[in-house]
């Protein structure tokens, strides 16, 4: 069985703030194969690379724009033109009480970095894997659709018109398209007949992320037989496929896995953070061995990409 990829989750997030080229830099030092890019597009259809559709997690945009917000209090990236974008600084992702949502991790206090576009996300990988000679790919999330649709925005067009003009649309580009929305995928598939491999991200129906997506049907065999008719793989929650230990301390682990690779898919769960351990996990090598070794997974999204390869590397 070929090792399973490590992806970079928003880089080396555990180290430096999600999404930013430093954050990138220091994920492809570590050893990634793969670093991920959620991206959402500006008021004026640039695609930039950003977790959630709103800004106030980890950029100073209340105090830089107050009167900017929408009626629920949040501001959307899309409500925002890049060069205003531009003026933003970014930091470490705070919760909605202001504190850090990882505690422990890069100092909040310091919002030391911008926003990057996709194109000059690419441009900046390119630049590392040419200065480096070792090649780490693109892992594109089209985070939103659904949102972008309703607002008048077509985010597949503009991604897949990025990847192209940086000559990363062939079938043999090193680039994952992932979204939690099937018909996202489908119309990479169809509409735009995009050669690169789509990967199916799965949440969970209480989460409320995407309407009229029910995941526990996606999830059943012939969700999953569906799934492969559009999609190389599938990104699920971790928690997915680990549900804690018994009264024996025996992990529980579901069928989940190894179904999705009896229908040919591709597995690659998120989110694994040594400083977030699922319970009954006592440490991070625990964690992946379990993956690994006994769930026999393709790919890990991980913060801390370092200690995936270091724990790979380590295997006899």
């Amino acid at each position: 069985m070929a090792e399973p990829l490590v992806i970079a989750h928003r880089g080396a997030s555990g180290y430096l703030p999600e999404h930013t080229l430093a954050a990138k830099a220091l994920a492809h030092g570590q050893g990634a194969d793969y670093l991920e890019q959620d991206v959402v597009l500006s008021a004026d259809d640039v695609p930039i690379v950003l977790h959630d559709i709103h800004l106030d997690g980890t950029t100073n945009v209340a105090e830089r724009f107050p009167d900017r917000a929408r009626a629920d209090g949040h501001w959307y990236a899309i409500d925002f033109t890049l060069a205003e974008l531009r003026t933003l600084a970014v930091g470490e992702r705070l919760g909605r009480d202001g504190a850090p949502v990882f505690p422990g991790r890069f100092p909040a206090d310091r919002r030391l970095f911008q926003l990057p576009t996709l194109a000059e996300e690419i441009a900046f990988i390119d630049g590392l894997n040419g200065s480096s000679g070792r090649v780490a790919g693109l892992y594109i999330e089209l985070k939103g659709d659904h949102f972008h649709r309703k607002e008048g925005k077509d985010l597949p067009a503009a991604v897949l018109q990025v990847l192209e003009d940086a000559g990363y649309h062939e079938a043999d580009s090193p680039v994952f398209l992932q979204s939690f929305e099937p018909a996202t995928l489908k119309r990479l598939a169809g509409e735009f007949r995009s050669p690169l491999p789509r990967i199916q991200l799965i949440a969970e129906n209480a989460w409320g992320g995407v309407p009229d997506v029910d995941y526990e049907t996606l999830t059943s065999d012939a969700g999953l037989a569906a799934i492969a008719r559009y999609a190389a793989g599938i990104g699920p929650w971790l928690g997915q496929l680990y549900q804690g230990s018994d009264d024996a301390g025996e992990p529980r682990i579901t069928d989940l896995a190894a179904r999705a690779q009896a229908a040919g898919l591709l597995v690659h769960p998120y989110t694994f953070r040594s400083d977030a351990l699922p319970p009954g996990i006592d440490s991070f090598d625990a964690l992946l061995a379990l993956f690994v070794d006994r769930l026999g997974v393709d790919g890990l999204f991980t913060d801390f990409p370092d200690k995936a390869r270091h724990f790979l590397e380590s295997k006899p």
